[in-house]
């Protein structure tokens, strides 16, 4: 069974930074996008920031140059660097992930979530 745990969110001031952490777990073969979304309270998750295995990135445009997504593969660990949080931002962060259970078996996994409350 292949799990992403995520840790890393709680509560901040306006301005202020957190990094989040999502690690793969299980009996994996490769792993293909890892990406970050989130969900506030009332509206439809989106997407926050994508890592393609190729080292490509994506981001919302309410991100961009303030968030970053980085990957440390040795680890199987995707991570979300924010800066300049707004109160916007505070919603409910969940990791995904495309894996490769086999070389021709992928599945896509969705973290538990953490919150990341940011206040004004």
């Amino acid at each position: 069974q292949v799990q992403l745990v995520e840790s890393g969110g709680g509560l901040v001031q306006a301005g202020g930074s957190l990094r989040l952490s999502c690690t793969v777990f299980g009996n994996i073969f490769s792993i293909n996008n890892m990406g970050w979304y989130r969900q506030a309270p009332g509206k439809q998750r989106e997407m926050v920031a994508v890592s393609t295995s190729g080292g490509s990135t994506n981001y919302a445009d309410s991100v961009k140059g303030r968030f970053t997504i980085s990957r440390e593969n040795a680890k199987n660990t995707a991570y979300l660097h924010m800066n300049s949080l707004k109160p916007e931002d505070t919603a409910v962060y969940y990791c995904n992930g495309l894996v490769h259970k086999t070389t021709f078996s992928i599945v896509e996994v969705w973290g538990q979530g953490t919150l990341v409350t940011v206040s004004s």
